[in-house]
């Protein structure tokens, strides 16, 4: 069968199947869309007749029933577009041939419900919280609170004009009283009628006298008056007071009363209070803000409308987007989807060369279009790789099974669990204890010191390993892989045999050239003495004798001691000249932190001047290979499994103590171990890929340096390592040139300070 006839045939069941569905389901939509609509209709009329009933100005409908009229609005609305769009998709269904169309009402019902619900629920929560917030704003109480602040602001200003006027009046009795015991000239009356204003708690007075010629004459006053009496005090003024008491003369940061003096004719008593010019303008803002308010409250109602009917709207706008969304959605899925399953029908039936098309969109119906055709165009090619595949693993694994057992080099590879899956000759001689196959047996019981290794963040290393014929060196390297682990190893116990053999026999050959060559000229002038001058000597022969022979003596015992010191490296004779010491521990601590970045660094104090007359070459060696075995032991504690509540820590520290620079390391590695005493010692180590050199030429160096080295327990687990220099003494040693330069030599022998 050809693909146009099986997709042709996979169409036409679909369309029948369809047909079928939309027989029995037809009369039930039609009848929801009836019922629908006609619960439009009436929640509508409703609506419009108890919006239309009258009301008082700022009458708001309550919260509840303007909710329910919205819902009531819309939910048959929504279920109207929704049969509506499901009418549309069945149309364009079985127009474009793309199915019975029920994936376009799913989409259509999907879209709708999850547009529909939110939408419902966010409009009845915005139309309740705004009918409530206009319910507040809009009752008796928001407006009574809005009215007696306004009342309360004038009633407040409205007292302080009667306070003013009243005590105006009260102090115009008390002047003229003052004015009829002392003239009002006397410096008296002008402090008592100071007393007046202050003791009213007034600003300011003036007592003034109005001529036959309407003039405004000031008599006496109190604080600076800064503006015009004829702007003030007018005629219309005085014309008031001849009618009443007193006379209000209020101005925009002033509340004053003019009133009649008893103090002849046209003579009057002008006082005034001063006050914030924002409290009369706050005044007049909460008169505009009470006659907005009102503006306000007759519209209150039609703001009310206005809003809801926009929720409803908004509300069906966003439904209707999703359906229309939904529906531009469904055609793009359903036609790739529909060839699809022709093109897996043909499949099924054995025809491999089924393909379906690819549209130019890159969307992810596009990736699976192609992914379908790439599919289905190797699955012939990918049988017959599958069995040419096992052909070659089997091959490949005899290989390498032949290339393993070659090797002189020891392969083991691991799981996750660090158990051993494969295993050569060369490292099955190495580390099988027994018979029978080690193939499953756990790294850790073969080899503790591998796995120690193996739990560790070197990738390389020499690692010291006991075996069934002592202990050998194995220069290890690791390499991981997803589902565990690849060790490979050379034993190279020999090679560091030879390498030390050598070393030491050259190191022998210099301690003789450096130091026997001065003992034979010693020994020889010791001999010499006793020859030549041993008869000569009158007093006390016998302790000239012993002298003699106690050099000649010792001379040979030197001897013995150098051949018996061969074993030990001689560090270059130091050069000492003025260094930064801070700097050479920073530099010391800087490259083992790039090489271990996962560990934490710190030098302490950041940055300083500590200057002492040293080597810069051996000192930086020497606290180079103490940080690096605090670095070593913090690894090994981190293999072990142990933690430290410090975290993975090496400190270095710098001081003064009087005459004395002092270096401190602290580590949160393992501790030291019980015989500390011998850490110093050549070949004394206590890990397994150690040497057992690096504290004795630290030590070496310290002492060449004048200084002691200590190693304590640090406080919470851990190493403290001390050196101690005595500067004073070091600054003595200083080869430089005067002007400070370097020369680049080192001095003599002779005349050397050992």
């Amino acid at each position: 069968m050809n693909a146009p006839a099986a997709e042709s045939k996979l169409r036409s069941k679909l369309h029948s199947k369809w047909l079928a569905r939309e027989r029995e389901s037809g009369r039930f939509y039609r009848y929801a869309a009836i019922g629908a609509g006609a619960a439009l209709l009436v929640t509508a009329t409703l609506s419009a007749l108890a919006l239309s009933r009258g009301a008082a100005p700022g009458t708001l409908l309550s919260p509840p029933l303007i909710a329910l009229l919205l819902v009531a609005n819309l939910i048959p609305a929504i279920v109207l577009m929704v049969l509506y769009s499901r009418r549309v998709a069945m149309a364009r269904a079985e127009q474009g041939g793309l199915g019975s169309g029920r994936l376009h009402t799913r989409l259509v019902a999907l879209f709708s419900v999850i547009a529909a619900v939110p939408t419902v629920l966010v409009a009845i929560f915005a139309s309740l919280l705004f009918q409530s917030g206009l319910e507040f704003w809009f009752s008796d109480r928001a407006r009574g609170m809005l009215e007696n602040t306004v009342q309360v602001a004038r009633a407040t200003y409205d007292a302080e004009v009667e306070r003013v006027a009243n005590e105006t009046v009260t102090m115009s009795g008390d002047v003229a009283g003052y004015l009829k015991i002392v003239s009002i000239d006397d410096p008296r009356f002008l402090e008592g009628f100071g007393r007046q204003v202050l003791n009213r708690n007034l600003s300011e007075a003036v007592i003034v006298n109005v001529g036959p010629d309407r003039v405004v004459r000031s008599i006496a006053l109190v604080n600076p008056y800064d503006r015009p009496l004829d702007k003030i005090i007018t005629p219309d003024k005085i014309a008031a007071v001849a009618r009443a008491t007193s006379v209000p003369v209020n101005s925009s940061d002033r509340i004053g009363a003019l009133t009649r003096l008893d103090y002849g004719p046209g003579t009057y008593l002008y006082a005034a209070r001063v006050f914030d010019p924002q409290f009369r303008q706050q005044i007049d803002r909460a008169n505009a803000v009470m006659s907005d308010y009102q503006a306000l409250l007759t519209r209150s109602r039609v703001n009310q409308i206005r809003f809801n009917a926009a929720l409803l709207l908004g509300a069906l706008i966003i439904v209707g987007l999703a359906i229309f969304a939904a529906l531009a959605l469904a055609d793009r899925l359903v036609r790739p989807v529909g060839q699809l399953v022709a093109a897996a029908g043909r499949i099924e039936e054995g025809d491999f060369s089924a393909r379906v098309p690819v549209s130019n969109n890159e969307d992810e119906i596009q990736t699976l279009a192609s992914a379908f055709n790439r599919m289905t165009g190797r699955l012939e090619e990918q049988t017959g790789a599958l069995k040419s595949a096992n052909t070659q693993l089997d091959t490949r694994r005899a290989f390498i099974e032949a290339v393993l057992s070659s090797v002189t080099a020891g392969v083991v590879a691991l799981d996750a669990q660090n158990r051993i899956l494969l295993i050569n000759r060369s490292a099955e001689a190495l580390l099988q204890q027994g018979e029978g196959s080690i193939e499953g047996t756990p790294l850790a019981e073969l080899s503790p010191d591998l796995d120690d290794f193996l739990h560790g963040d070197q990738r390389e290393a020499n690692v010291l390993v006991r075996a069934g014929s002592g202990q050998r060196m194995l220069a290890v390297k690791r390499v991981r892989y997803q589902e565990g682990a690849v060790l490979t190893f050379d034993d190279i116990t020999e090679q560091l045999s030879d390498q030390r053999r050598a070393a030491w026999s050259d190191i022998a050959r210099r301690i003789a050239h450096e130091i026997r060559n001065p003992l034979t000229p010693i020994q020889l002038a010791a001999e010499r003495l006793q020859r030549r001058f041993g008869s000569e000597i009158g007093s006390d022969p016998e302790t000239f004798e012993r002298l003699t022979g106690t050099i000649v003596r010792q001379v040979g015992d030197l001897r013995r001691m150098v051949d018996e010191f061969s074993n030990f490296a001689r560090m270059p004779k130091p050069v000492f000249r003025p260094e930064n010491v801070h700097e050479i521990a920073r530099q010391a601590l800087f490259l083992h932190e790039v090489a271990h970045p996962a560990l934490t660094f710190a030098i302490a104090p950041p940055s300083g001047d500590f200057e002492m007359v040293c080597d810069r070459r051996q000192l930086g060696q020497a606290l180079s290979n103490i940080v690096k075995n605090a670095v070593e032991a913090i690894e090994t504690r981190a293999s072990r499994g142990e933690h430290s509540l410090s975290g993975d820590r090496v400190e270095l520290k710098l001081r003064r103590d009087g005459g004395q620079l002092v270096i401190d390391v602290l580590d949160t590695g393992i501790g030291l171990p019980e015989e500390r005493e011998r850490l110093t010692e050549p070949y004394m180590t206590t890990r397994v890929r150690g040497t057992g050199l690096g504290l004795a030429i630290v030590k070496k160096i310290v002492e060449e340096h004048l200084g002691e080295i200590a190693f304590l327990d640090r406080p919470g687990g851990g190493t403290h390592v001390r050196i101690a220099f005595d500067a004073d003494r070091l600054a003595e040693m200083d080869i430089a040139p005067a002007d400070g330069g370097d020369t680049g030599e080192a001095p003599d022998d002779e005349g050397t300070e050992a």
